[in-house]
């Protein structure tokens, strides 16, 4: 497989099916963390680890995997993974792993990581499901930072845990609770899809305009 192909696969992760901005999967997780930023890096970290490792794996043994067994075949290859995780954040970041608590282990039924076992991992060789499952961890890491960033910022005044507004701000704190999550993750879902719409309009005029 060229490169160029396995760039591709990377960059659809990020760009053409963001989990969060374009497909909207693993909500739960997006809106419950992202009230801080150290918060939104570790559980997009994690992710990514479970992502990269099952899909390896699971394309590993996809010819081995009986099709009437694969969704539990799936929860054992995804479960051991988020188990590793786990241990290492409760062993080296335990501080992290408090603040993140029961999410770290809801990775195991995250439905990014299923999707991608399913869709994409037990159809294709091991090389291009490892960077599919790194593209989508990229992806989801970088929204959760765009998210978080913005409601720690308006809704305690802070960016990694240090004061950023002046002492004058009041902190608008309902950023920070649910509905202040929702509003949010809105808000940059308009103005993500807008920018994407925005840019494929603008790439189809400049082909036109080639073949012309």
């Amino acid at each position: 497989m060229g490169k160029t192909k396995l760039s591709s696969i990377f960059t659809n992760g990020i760009f053409n099916e963001n989990p969060t901005f374009r497909l909207v999967l693993g909500m739960c997780p997006t809106l419950a963390i992202s009230t801080a930023v150290t918060q939104g890096i570790g559980m997009g970290l994690a992710t990514t680890f479970v992502l990269v490792f099952s899909n390896l794996v699971i394309s590993l043994l996809r010819n081995i995997i009986p099709e009437k067994v694969r969704i539990p075949a799936f929860v054992v290859v995804i479960a051991t993974f988020v188990t590793i995780v786990d241990l290492l954040m409760k062993a080296y970041v335990p501080s992290l792993s408090q603040s993140l608590g029961l999410y770290i282990p809801l990775i195991v039924v995250n439905c990014i990581i299923f999707a991608r076992a399913e869709s994409y991992a037990f159809k294709n060789p091991p090389m291009a499901s490892l960077v599919d499952g790194l593209g989508m961890g990229v992806g989801f890491t970088l929204a959760l930072i765009l998210l978080s960033s913005v409601r720690e910022v308006l809704g305690s005044g802070t960016f990694l845990g240090i004061q950023v507004m002046p002492a004058a701000y009041h902190p608008m704190s309902i950023i920070i609770r649910p509905p202040g999550g929702f509003i949010m993750l809105g808000i940059l879902l308009l103005l993500v899809n807008a920018m994407a719409k925005a840019f494929e309009k603008r790439k189809q005029t400049k082909s036109k305009e080639e073949i012309a």
